[in-house]
């Protein structure tokens, strides 16, 4: 045999030889070489020793510890066998040994600082006030509740006394720029009140302590960890989560606990015995064992004095606790009642049905006494009743009736079911009202919703058991307690004594009325008090009869436990020592046999041996008798030769059965008729005589058995054979037939009933004992050893599971020890190891009914390691043995060395030192050689091949696991678990633990492609035991062995994103350590050193001290350089991964990085050893290169869709324009320092163009979260330092972060939560699904119970709930119905959570633009800009009051230190700074107005100072004003009144400024604003009227026809409403008009070849834009102070404008109109030789163009409609007609609709009133209180020379202001008529201006009318019909639209009318047409046959919703045919008739 060292060679070579061929590794770089981490340490002593925070720099001491726990007991003592264990066999020696044992677990002193525990804790949500968080936001503000607030509504502010003033006089005025001050402007002002002013405001103070004072400000009331705010992550992903091992714990049903409070009959002469036992009729089984209990007073008992000595207290129970570990629907709670023998069951029962009871009394008594007297301890059945208990859980049946007064106890009655309720009323049901402690419980339940945090509580094996869903109602724990009294028992028919008659009738007690007629019924009560079982009761016994704690002092009757019998397998390991047999015998048939044999009764006994003395006293007693008994009896069934039995014999099994041990049976008749005593002188004859020995080839014989009965008494030694064996000369019943059935059942820890099991424990046992028998012989024991081994794989699951501790003790016992047998060595490693691995898996296949984690890490298996293993150590004295593994026999073992550690013996009944804790056999002199179980495990993992290799891979966890919990006792034992690491462990074992993360990262890349579960599974449970190796070996060693995994993970390359995803769960795994900080030796680098400056220390890190570092230097430590990768190796893991993923377009893995990182921060916010700010800021210092990486990433971010307003545009930064790549100075460039250093892994030039894959908004904003912790955290001065490295390139991409992160995290307000919508919809599903489905598993497993609840509460009575955060209760996890299931306080207090993490964030990114602002300040000027635009940014979000108030003061800092910034580049940062500002004016929060109104104060104040740019200033004000009240929806005018009298007051007050024209300017500027908020009152009124509110804003526009800067910011307004409304083509036309208008000025200025001429070059676009050049020179002179400033008035505004026009007219559809606008764009851009935008302007074009032809004949534009409004209550509108444009293909009914309702609303219901024909309106005929409006559908109309111009149809919509309809008329002036005198009026009316316009209506101007004929009409129907018809591809609206006015029309009575009245007279045949007749007949003719092809084609394009429609139009069809075909169709004799005179209509 070669050594086990020489196998480990071969093997460890043949794993690393394939060496590593880096070619592959493109994509990753070859990982750092680790530092030796303890080598280290121990030359940094002295620093470490010096660093305040040392405490977080190393591990603590005492880190791991090994822990006795003593088991946990609910008996008074452990329960034991009663003999003298050291004479039992040592199995069961071993067995005892191993359910009374302490258990020895590891202690990690900080693991639950690590996320791999289930305890993590969030903010504490029950104690939490929401007002802990609450920051006060303007979105959640009610706005409408508001308006009404304010104090100072004075009569002068109604709208209506405004309206007058704020009519069009009021906005002509603004032509004055100035307002004169008396005006009722002013005077509304100053009747207005002011905010609070900002004290010292206007000080002269310096900009240092400006700074201070902020600073200081802003440190206040701030939240200190981040990520308390931050949603929980979800739990699936919590990748490195481990279950912790549950300490091992009895099992535990539902309990009910059932206490009998009275037992009546009404005749109480006789005892009466009682049992009962819950049965489940579905499964057919009996689940509970009986419990006996009587009620019988003294009085009856007495009357079997002579059969009872003495009835123990045991015995005296009258309540019992029922287990139920499967509910179902059918459980009964079966009461059987039994007296004493007395004959005939019929005749016994008669005295109790006798009505008159009281005349028998007597007589029956005495008869009574005198069978108790002679037949006392025979018993015959009697009766029996069932009790439904789902009703009794669900409290069904019983209607609860008040019990007047009685407040406690709310009494009920009914019918139990059940219960038979022969007299309801008598029926009483006390549920007792006590139930708020349920109800509390079962709202805590649902509170908590079973979160992992209370697993393994030390009280109760959480329970494990299933049951399907429809069961699940039973909720078994927390019905309310109940008293049931059932009013008659059932009589007890001899003949359906079997269990199979019982299963029939109780489910017929689910409905008790049909039984009650069915059965006999004995008058009589039983009252039971049924409840669950939740505390512990008092007095309590287990059934085997030892006291439960808590026991009290007086002698009370106890309560018992009764044993369970579950019906389906229940999977936990035996707790305690139970060692039971129960006994049932079922049918006995004595027919054969002659005599005497009728009653009768069979004695059993359990023997020792065969003399009556052998009999053992260990059957159980029943009730009110001594405890045990040697023998048991039978009920009789009287005068019955083949009975049937239902009693059940309970016997306490001996420790240790021999083979003599056997049960007897005797069978006796039993004499009921008294006789003379010489007759008969006893009651009994034996009549037959059986036995069952108990083992049969050594093991315990249970089941079901029928026996032959023997007529005379066994002969010798008859009890080693067993009955079935006909002995000879021996006389048997029936032939030796078996006539006897039984039942024997054992429930037993000592037994494991499973042959495969028997035979290894006995096997094992010859071992152990050197006790081979000779049938196996010393030669083979090794073959049936192994055989047996493999053969477990056999055993029943759950016998496995029950012995399971056992099972794997011993297998560990084989695994190292070494056994010598014959001289010859035992080698059973391999096959032992497989078999371990075996059990494993077997146990997992076990899933659905045990609680599994996410890697299958098997409940049982990890209780079993963590606390119950038993791993032999090889310790002698001092000296460790060397002979661990060799194949020598060197080991001497000397006395002092016990196989078993001394445990710690624990409790009570083991005071006296039980030899069984040395387990006996001691090895002295014995060939036995222990071994370290690590070691072995390890080798033989290594070396296995085949199966056994798989199913250490398939079962990894659990042999790391083993692994590592024998190292550490083995660390434990040699005593170094405190001393060095280093030498901790030989270096074979250091060799074979690489080997095997060789191997296993091996198979992790193998299995990946065919199961990826199982690489899953395996690469975790190796990341958990790095993990866990972290805390006991040399750790450097173990970052070596970090480093050979990623190398492999490389090396394999398969497929990188896959393998990524391993190494970033692995590494998530191992950076979960509770030490991750200390891991990565945070201390002695230029960004981590303790700020005193510390003496320089030689290492190859080395600093020379803080002052020298030079810059290089120091970014060494801020990149991912190499130095950085060596020290702070694993961060730098994480960190290089996270870059490296961002270059996969890949979501997922994005996701896994970023969260890793995420997880981590989380984990040092919520660690109270980094709560202080020094120690969080030196965890942040190792996160620097985060920073960098998200720089890099900030194309990937996600940019969340940018609104078109411009307030959300606000502050958006372009790339970097700046000076970055010349090189100006001598001084080398820092990035190109970097380059050439090579120190840097990547350049940032701008070169790097390559499109990275975006991340998702969940990924961006986690990233985000990451990259503000490391923000919030670093300290200052060292993120100064970093800034000041950086090139202002980079800087400016910082800004760029900070610029996203503002919008990530900006609060969306309470109405409108989820602001994050699930990505990718596959994660959604599964998420759901798993989701639900936990949350059932929790039910089922009971997790989510009330009762685990309570326990667990019982548990901590001292520690207060913590509620995590769950993922359903974050808002933007709202997958389900947002909020649903949450509670109010749930809700409001994410949302103040949320808000609280906006504000912070505000706050995080305000305090690092402070420090940028320094960096620049000292550095590059050119990003101060930058800085204030990302400032206006933060300003423009939704922010609370605490952030807008430190952002304003800021604002206000940086504006006055650097004036200039507002106007050094294009002057857009001061017109956002003014937009900003009067938003915020305008805030309904006095807090935020009072800031914003300083701000503006101090803006103006400060230009006016400096005295260049205060013309500028007013301008933007007043053009923001404009611009914001044009625009904003919910704006308080109220709000900003107030903030300008705020303004205005400073003004007043500020003394310096006094004596200048300051305060003046002021003044007129702020009237000036007043006159706009005015115009803005009006247009609130007309918020819902979309036409009259444009209307009204183009008269705005025109009053500022001078004023080119508001008249264009009105525009633009105009623009956003209409497309906020859709109408892009009037959206269009206001960017065309505000082109037209800037190019009058640009050409004003100085004409330009390329630039248009002015508005005349826009008349193709629009002839409407002429008006734009209404102002000429002698108004404005361009150029002139404040006039045509704003940066729209440049060519670059021009070329927006025209964008923005074409962009507009693109989604309109209106693709010529882009043509013309490009008509204009193409010079501009081709002066500017701008290539880029003429090819995007081509492609544009291009696309257009394509449009156009492929839409041919396809597109729809406009519908119009003339409206007229008539009446004194339309105002302005009265007697004025319109044009509307309204939405393509509108029915005249919706614009009906759409006016009548807006104008009811507005005027009353009653008062509107629409006129539906289209005749001229007479204006004196209306009644003048009414609202009358006419609308009439219109249609352009061109003369036909136009015609011939206008071809496309787009040409005829579009600029077009001339409009058709026609109206019916006779000549009387009435509208219908006879038709003969019917006309028709054609009416054509002009428009002001041409359509489209900036608006949708446009006033008509003239109109002029046409009369038309009848045979036109009906020719243009047949020509449109034609059309519709034949266009290609169909368009079924127009084609519904053209038929409908056809065929189903009443309009002007519709053709048919027309047919009817001008050709009536042809239908008599004879009539001659006219030639006029003639040409209408044919064209009807022509007109119907349209008609038919028309509906043809509907019908075949028409979807299915239509059918009935197009039913209708056929129908209607078919009747115009029909009336119409006489009119049409002319005989020959009219064909050939002459033309007579027919006297027709004359107006052809």
């Amino acid at each position: 045999r070669q050594s086990a060292a020489d196998v480990r060679k071969n093997v460890s070579s043949c794993h690393l030889s394939k060496t590593i061929d880096t070619s592959l590794c493109s994509s990753t770089v070859s990982p750092t070489e680790p530092l030796d981490y303890e080598e280290f340490l121990s030359q940094h002593m002295n620093i470490i020793t010096r660093d305040p925070l040392k405490h977080i720099l190393d591990f603590p001491q005492g880190d791991v510890t090994i822990k006795v726990i003593p088991r946990k007991i609910r008996t008074v003592d452990h329960i034991v066998p009663s003999e003298k264990l050291t004479d039992l066999p040592q199995h069961v020696q071993e067995c005892v040994n191993c359910y009374t044992r302490p258990w020895k677990a590891v202690e990690y002193a900080q693991r639950h600082l690590s996320s791999s525990c289930y305890i993590r804790e969030r903010i504490d949500r029950g104690t939490i006030s929401p007002s802990a968080f609450q920051q006060e936001f303007e979105i959640d503000k009610d706005f409408a509740s508001f308006e009404e607030t304010f104090a100072f509504k004075s009569e002068s502010c109604t709208p209506s006394s405004r309206q007058s003033i704020a009519s069009l006089a009021s906005v002509s005025s603004c032509t004055d720029t100035l307002t004169p001050r008396g005006s009722w402007a002013s005077f509304d002002l100053r009747r207005s009140v002011n905010d609070p002013l900002i004290p010292n405001l206007l000080d002269n103070v310096p900009p240092e302590q400006i700074d201070q004072t902020n600073e200081t400000r802003r440190q206040q009331d701030r939240q200190v960890a981040l990520f308390s705010l931050y949603p929980e992550s979800e739990l699936e992903e919590s990748i490195e989560r481990r279950l912790l091992a549950e300490i091992p714990m009895e099992h535990m049903g539902h309990r009910i606990q059932v206490k009998c409070l009275q037992l009546r009959l009404e005749l109480e002469v006789e005892p009466i015995f009682a049992s009962m036992a819950i049965y489940d009729a579905k499964e057919r089984q009996k689940i509970s064992e009986n419990f006996y209990f009587d009620m019988n007073s003294d009085n009856l008992k007495r009357m079997l004095s002579s059969h009872v000595q003495c009835a123990d207290v045991s015995t005296q129970s009258h309540s019992a606790i029922f287990e139920i570990s499967y509910p179902s629907n059918d459980l009964f709670l079966v009461i059987r009642l039994e007296k004493v023998l007395q004959g005939d069951i019929n005749n016994s029962v008669e005295p109790y049905l006798k009505e008159d009871k009281d005349k028998y009394r007597e007589k029956v008594k005495s008869n009574a006494a005198d069978y108790c007297e002679r037949l006392g301890k025979y018993r015959m059945p009697f009766a029996w009743t069932g009790i439904y208990l789902t009703d009794v859980f669900n409290g069904d049946n019983f209607e609860s009736k008040d019990a007047g007064g009685n407040e406690r106890e709310s009494a009920a009655s009914g019918t139990v079911s059940g219960g038979l309720g022969t007299v309801p009323s008598s029926n009483s049901l006390d549920r007792k009202s006590s139930t708020s402690s349920f109800d509390q419980l079962r709202r805590k339940a649902d509170y908590v919703s079973g979160t992992l945090t209370r697993r393994g509580s030390l009280e109760r094996k959480e329970k494990r058991r299933s049951w399907s869903p429809d069961d699940f109602a039973n909720v078994v724990e927390n019905f309310r307690p109940i008293t049931i009294t059932v009013p008659s028992f059932f009589k007890q028919e001899a003949d359906k004594m079997k269990d199979e008659d019982l299963y029939k009738i109780l489910p017929e007690l689910k409905r008790p009325s049909s039984v009650i007629k069915k059965y006999k019924c004995i008058p009589g009560s039983i009252k039971l008090e049924i409840s669950p079982c939740i505390e512990d009761a008092k007095n309590s016994l287990t059934p085997e009869l030892a006291k439960i704690n808590p026991q009290s002092a007086e002698n009370t009757r106890p309560v018992k436990e009764v044993l369970e019998f579950p019906h389906s397998a229940i999977f936990n390991p035996h707790y305690t020592y139970r060692n039971l047999l129960f006994v049932s015998p079922k049918e006995l048939n004595f027919s054969s046999r002659a005599g005497s044999a009728r009653n009768i009764a069979v004695r059993i006994q359990l023997m020792a041996g065969e003399t009556p003395k052998d009999a053992v006293n260990a059957i159980y007693g029943k009730s009110s008798c001594p405890k045990f008994a040697t023998e048991a009896f039978t009920a009789v069934n009287y005068h019955n030769k083949c009975p049937s039995f239902y009693d059940e014999i309970k016997i306490a099994l001996p420790a240790s059965i021999k083979q003599h041990h056997h049960l007897f049976f005797t069978i006796y008749h039993v004499s009921c008729q008294k006789k003379p005593q010489d007759v008969q002188p006893s009651v009994e004859t034996p009549i037959g005589y059986t036995w069952l020995p108990l083992l049969e080839d050594g093991k315990l014989k249970v089941g079901e058995f029928n026996l032959p009965v023997m007529l005379e008494s066994p002969p010798e030694n008859y009890s080693f054979i067993p009955p079935n064996v006909h002995l000879p000369g021996i006389k048997w019943l029936d032939n030796h037939r078996a006539v006897f059935a039984i039942n024997v059942e054992a429930v037993t820890a000592i037994h494991t009933l499973d042959s495969f099991l028997d035979r290894f424990f006995l096997i094992c046992e010859y071992l152990d004992t050197r006790n081979i028998p000779s049938h196996i012989g010393e030669g083979n024991i090794e073959a049936e050893l192994k055989k047996c081994l493999l053969d477990i794989e056999n055993a029943s699951r759950e016998a496995l599971v029950r012995h399971l501790p056992l099972v794997l003790d011993k297998l560990i016992e084989l695994l190292v020890m070494t056994y010598k047998i014959g001289g010859q060595t035992m080698s059973l490693g391999s096959t032992v190891f497989e078999v371990l691995c075996l059990v494993s898996s077997l146990l997992s296949i076990l899933n659905d009914d045990l609680i599994v984690d996410q890697y299958g890490r098997q409940s049982l298996l990890s209780t079993y390691v963590q606390f119950q293993c038993k791993i032999p150590h090889p310790f002698h004295s001092k000296q460790r043995l060397t002979c661990s593994r060799s194949t020598t026999d060197e080991l001497q073992v000397s006395e002092s060395y016990s196989l078993y550690d001394d445990m710690i013996t624990s409790g009570r009944s083991l005071d006296r030192k039980d030899p069984s804790m040395d387990i006996i056999h001691s090895i002295v002199g014995r060939d036995v050689q222990v071994r370290l179980l690590h070691e072995e495990l390890a080798l033989h993992w290594v070396v296995a091949s085949g199966k056994a290799a798989e199913l250490a891979m398939s079962n990894s966890w659990f042999l790391f696991e083993l692994i590592i919990k024998s190292m550490i006792e083995h660390l434990h034992n040699s005593n170094t678990l405190t001393g060095p690491r280093k030498n901790r462990f030989p270096h074979q074992v250091n060799d074979d633990l690489s080997t095997l993360v060789h191997l296993v990262t091996t198979k992790v890349v193998g299995y990946h492609c065919n199961e990826p579960k199982l690489a899953q599974s395996l690469n975790a449970s190796l990341g958990f035991f790095i993990f866990d190796i972290l805390s006991i070996m040399d750790r450097g060693f173990v970052f070596g062995l970090i480093k050979t995994y990623t190398k492999v993970l490389i090396s394999k390359n398969a497929s990188i994103p896959d393998l990524m995803n391993y190494k970033l769960d692995f590494l998530r795994i191992v950076c979960s350590h509770e030490h991750f900080v200390a891991l990565n030796l945070p201390f002695g680098t230029s960004y981590t050193m303790v700020s005193a400056p510390c003496s320089p220390t030689p290492s190859n890190t080395s600093c020379n001290s803080q002052t020298s570092c030079g810059s290089l230097e120091r970014a060494l430590h801020a990149d991912l350089s190499r130095e950085f990768l060596q020290q702070h190796f694993l961060v730098g893991l994480v960190l290089s991964d996270l870059a490296a993923v961002m270059e996969v377009p890949n979501p997922h893995l994005h996701g896994k990085a970023i969260r890793c990182v995420r997880n981590l921060m989380t984990s040092h916010d919520l660690d109270t050893r980094y709560s202080d700010t020094e120690a969080r800021a030196r965890v942040a210092a190792l996160y620097i290169p985060l920073l960098s990486i998200v720089m890099d990433s900030i194309p990937q971010l996600h940019q969340h869709g940018l609104d078109q307003d411009r307030l959300q545009q606000i502050g958006q930064l372009e790339d970097y324009q700046g000076p970055h790549q010349t090189i100006t100075t001598t001084t080398i460039n820092p990035e190109v320092a970097y380059a050439i250093s090579g120190s840097r892994p990547y350049s940032y030039m701008s070169e790097q163009v390559k499109s990275k894959s975006p991340f998702s908004s969940e990924n961006t904003r986690h990233l985000m979260v990451c990259f503000l912790w490391v923000l919030k955290n670093l300290e200052r001065s060292i993120l100064y330092r970093w800034l000041l490295g950086l090139s202002p390139h980079r800087v400016h991409q910082m800004l760029q972060v900070v610029n996203v992160c503002l919008k990530t995290f900006e609060y969306t307000g309470q109405k409108h939560v989820p602001t994050l919508k699930r990505t990718n919809t596959q994660s959604f599903r599964k998420n759901m699904s798993t989701d639900v489905k936990e949350k059932l598993e929790e039910c089922i497993r009971g997790t989510n119970s009330a009762r685990y609840d309570l326990i667990n509460r019982r548990k901590d009575r001292n520690s207060t709930e913590k509620f995590r955060w769950r993922k359903d209760q974050m808002p933007y996890r709202s997958q389900y119905a947002d909020g649903t299931g949450k509670s109010e306080h749930e809700i409001e207090l994410s949302h103040f959570i949320e808000g609280s993490l906006a504000t912070e964030v505000a706050l995080v990114l305000l305090d690092t633009l402070e420090i940028i602002v320094h960096v620049a300040a000292n550095l590059h000027h050119n990003l101060l800009g930058t800085v204030l635009k990302v400032l206006l940014h933060a300003l423009s979000r939704n922010q609370s009051t605490l952030a807008l108030q430190n952002l304003f003061a800021s604002q206000r800092a940086l504006i006055f230190k650097f004036p200039n910034l507002l106007f050094d580049e294009e002057t857009d940062i001061c017109a956002d700074l003014c937009l900003i500002l009067l938003k915020h004016c305008g805030s309904l929060l006095p807090g935020i107005r009072s800031q914003a109104a300083a701000s503006l104060y101090l803006l103006m104040r400060q230009n006016f100072e400096i005295g260049n740019n205060f013309a500028r200033v007013k301008m933007q004000v007043t053009m923001s004003l404009s611009s914001l009240v044009g625009t904003s929806t919910v704006f308080s005018e109220q709000s900003l009144r107030r903030a300008l009298k705020t303004v205005l007051v400073y003004a007043e007050s500020d003394s310096d400024l006094q004596d200048t024209s300051f305060p003046e300017q002021v003044q007129d500027l702020l009237f000036n604003l007043h006159m706009i908020l005015s115009d803005t009152v009006k247009m609130k009124e007309y918020q819902e009227d979309p036409e009259m509110l444009l209307d009204l804003m183009n008269r705005i526009a025109k009053g500022y026809q001078n004023n080119p800067d508001l008249r264009l910011t009105w525009l633009e307004n105009m623009a956003k409403k209409h497309r906020e409304r859709a109408n892009h083509t009037e959206a269009a036309m206001c960017y065309v008009h505000a082109a037209a208008l800037v190019s009058e000025y640009l050409s004003m200025l100085e004409s330009q070849t390329h630039l248009p001429i002015g508005a005349v070059s826009f008349q193709r676009v629009s002839p409407n834009t002429l008006m734009e050049s209404a102002v000429s020179d002698d108004v404005l002179s361009p150029g002139e102070d404040g006039i045509c400033l704003g940066n729209h008035f440049t060519e670059t505004g021009l070329k927006a404008l025209l964008e923005e026009a074409s962009n507009s007219f693109q989604v309109a559809g209106m693709y010529e109109a882009m043509n013309e606008v490009y008509k204009i764009l193409i010079p501009i851009y081709e002066a500017n030789r701008d290539f880029q935008k003429l090819s995007k302007v081509h492609g544009k074009l291009q696309e257009a163009f394509n449009r156009i032809a492929q839409l041919q004949g396809k597109r729809v534009f406009g519908t119009y409609f003339r409206v007229g409004f008539y009446g004194g209550k339309f105002g302005d509108l009265d007697q004025q007609e319109f044009i509307y444009k309204e939405p393509t293909l509108t029915k005249l009914p919706e614009i009906f609709s759409r006016l009548q309702n807006f104008y009811t609303e507005r005027f009353g219901p009653d008062s509107v009133h629409i006129i539906k024909d289209s005749n001229a309106v007479d204006i004196s005929s209306l009644d003048p209180d009414k609202a009358y409006i006419q609308i009439t559908y219109v249609e352009p109309y061109f003369e036909t020379y136009e015609m011939r111009h206008r071809e496309t149809y787009f040409e005829r919509n579009f600029n077009i202001k001339r409009f058709i309809y026609a109206t019916p008329f006779t000549k009387n002036g009435k509208a219908h008529g006879e038709l003969h005198e019917q006309c028709k009026r054609k009416t054509i009316l002009t428009t002001a201006n041409h359509f489209p316009y900036v608006k949708t209506r446009i006033m008509v101007i003239s109109r002029q009318q046409i009369v038309l004929e009848p045979i036109e009409d009906i020719q243009k129907k047949t020509v449109e019909l034609a059309a519709a018809t034949n266009q290609e591809p169909a368009d079924p609206k127009i084609l519904q639209m053209v038929l409908q006015g056809c065929i189903g029309t009443t309009v002007n009575q519709g053709p048919m009318e027309v047919a009817s009245v001008f050709l009536s007279n042809l239908s008599d045949g004879t009539t001659v047409p006219t030639k006029h007749q003639n040409k209408l007949r044919l064209c009807f003719r022509e007109f119907s046959k349209r008609c038919a092809d028309a509906l043809k084609k509907n019908r075949n394009l028409i979807l299915s919703d239509q059918k009935d429609y197009q039913r209708e139009l056929e129908r209607n069809n078919d009747r115009f045919i029909e009336r119409l075909t006489p009119f049409i169709t002319l005989t020959t004799a009219q064909n050939n008739g002459i033309v007579k005179y027919v006297s027709t209509p004359n107006y052809f």
